[in-house]
């Protein structure tokens, strides 16, 4: 399905700043749809000249372009946004957004442009045996109007008119006069619309002096759960809400975000934490139809669970990265000692037996040095690869002239994967180093890797001697070869093969199934 963007490119001419305010109605009109139990659908008249080979702009007065050919009967509209309500059935199971009509099958659309006010439809409009409540929502932008949305209700279950409903219809009438005078939704309240309280989480209404004259069963639960124990109804919400939140700055922020829109001035989400411990977003919106100043409607969320349990995830994990800190310091530590020691030890074999292990501990070390930075539990391996090979090449060119590259992409991978996959690689690299080549003699070996959704395909290739006629790797018995085989067959699950190269040198191919593991 075509984006807004697409479809206002596709089928207007209009300013990038008008199709920037189309996206602010539709990053808040869930609001509008909850309110009204109604779906909403944005409409735009197509403009027949926005593609001419002439590069002709259509003029951003959708009134004077869509007026002008009414008596023409030319004007059609493309649906370009839909919304549907989360408080009641919706009209409109299907999807409408590009979808076009004629100025025939909903003459209120053209009525509400060129009126600039809105149009409610005397007879319900059916849709697959649906009767539904049409109202065309001039949107204006400056002093023009861009598009028009439609207020679409279905009739088919009767509302009991209760006060939470009355109070829910009533907003929604105000903010979308709001809508036609230009003065809703606001941009500058818009940086995080989508984590707002929602109207079901918490609504309150408040008269222009600032005193709650609706509070629905949940706002007053979360002002309950703040601490407040008495009915909200009467009551001046700024001074009553900055009473109870601990915290001073947050106090006055709060309060000052409910006067300001008192006054008109758009708000946005605020958090707070009232003295019992309890955590409330706040979000104050500011009402006035016409102009003229009706109060402001305040959602409120009661999030003390969510933040509880983000809390304890956050303690979780950083304990988990503060243990692969210390594991990576404790084998740092290991390794110095093996280093040490290997340098106090006569026995070539041994010294080359404790160089080994410095390579292994120093391996394992550097990935828990990743997981103790990494908020997932997973490793960039191509970021941790170009730690370790650096590693090896020092190790390996103090007696050869072997050169190690990298080609392609590993990814990242999950924890439980990285450690024994750069255990083996750095063996097997290590192995090629040694083996594949005379002493002194140059040579490359070079790390490869190919990744589908399934597989990690990973090979270890040199330019070296080869293989020995007589090798096999089942029956190998060097300490790395056997790592290897070990690792890549029960911690990584996967398979190891070795094989000749052409025209010259070995080819060490590892497959790992990168599927969650049971």
């Amino acid at each position: 399905m075509s984006t807004l963007a697409d479809l206002l490119a596709e089928h207007t001419s209009l300013s990038g700043d008008a199709a920037d305010h189309l996206q602010t109605v539709v990053a808040e009109w869930q609001l509008l749809a909850d309110l009204s139990f109604a779906d909403f659908l944005l409409w735009v008249p197509i403009d027949t000249g926005a593609n001419d080979a002439d590069g002709a702009q259509w003029s951003i007065g959708v009134q004077a372009s869509v007026v002008g050919d009414v008596e023409a009967g030319s004007v059609e509209f493309v649906c370009v946004a839909q919304a549907r309500p989360t408080t009641g059935a919706t009209a409109h199971p299907e999807d409408v957004v590009g979808t076009t009509l004629a100025i025939a099958d909903y003459p209120q659309l053209v009525r509400a442009i060129r009126e600039v006010r809105i149009f409610r439809e005397e007879d319900p409009y059916w849709n697959r045996d649906v009767p539904i409540r049409r109202e065309a929502i001039p949107v204006s932008f400056g002093d023009e109007v861009v598009a028009v949305l439609s207020r679409e209700t279905n009739l088919t279950l009767p509302r009991v008119p209760s006060s939470l409903e009355i109070a829910y219809l009533a907003g929604a009438s105000d903010l979308c006069q709001m809508i036609v005078d230009g003065a809703f939704p606001n941009s500058e309240s818009l940086t995080d619309v989508h984590t707002s309280p929602r109207v079901g989480d918490g609504f309150i209404r408040l008269d222009p002096s600032g005193t709650v004259v609706f509070a629905s069963p949940n706002g007053l639960s979360a002002y309950h759960r703040m601490g407040f124990e008495s009915e909200l109804i009467g009551t001046r919400l700024a001074p009553l809400t900055r009473s109870l939140i601990a915290d001073p700055f947050d106090a006055t922020e709060v309060s000052h975000r409910i006067l300001d829109a008192l006054e008109g001035r758009p708000g946005s989400r605020t958090e707070a934490e009232s003295r019992p411990g309890a955590v409330v977003l706040f979000r104050a919106l500011p009402l006035r139809p016409a102009g003229v100043p009706a109060g402001a409607l305040v959602l409120v969320r009661d999030v003390t669970e969510v933040k509880r349990r983000d809390r304890a995830l956050l303690s979780k994990d950083a304990t988990i990265r503060e243990i692969h800190h210390r594991v990576k310091n404790n084998l740092q530590t290991v390794a110095a000692l093996l280093r040490l020691q290997s340098r106090r030890t006569h026995s070539e074999d041994a010294r080359h037996a404790l160089e080994d292990s410095v390579r292994r501990v120093a391996s394992i070390a550097l990935v828990h040095e990743r997981l103790s930075m990494s908020v997932d539990e997973r490793v960039d391996l191509d970021q941790l690869l170009d730690k370790v090979l650096p590693m090896l090449s020092e190790v390996t060119t103090a007696e050869s002239s072997v050169k190690l590259t990298r080609e392609g992409s590993f990814g990242s991978v999950v924890a439980d994967i990285a450690t024994p996959l750069v255990m083996v690689l750095a063996e097997l690299v290590q192995n090629a180093a040694e083996h594949a080549f005379d002493p002194h003699q140059p040579g490359m070996v070079t790390i490869g890797a190919s990744r589908s959704a399934r597989w990690l395909d990973v090979t270890i290739s040199d330019d070296g001697r080869g293989l020995p006629a007589d090798f096999s790797l089942e029956r190998a018995d060097g300490l790395g070869l056997q790592i290897v085989r070990t690792l890549a067959e029960s911690e990584l699950r996967g398979s190891l093969s070795v094989r000749g190269r052409e025209p010259h040198g070995t080819v060490a191919a590892l497959r790992i199934p990168l599927a969650r593991r049971p």
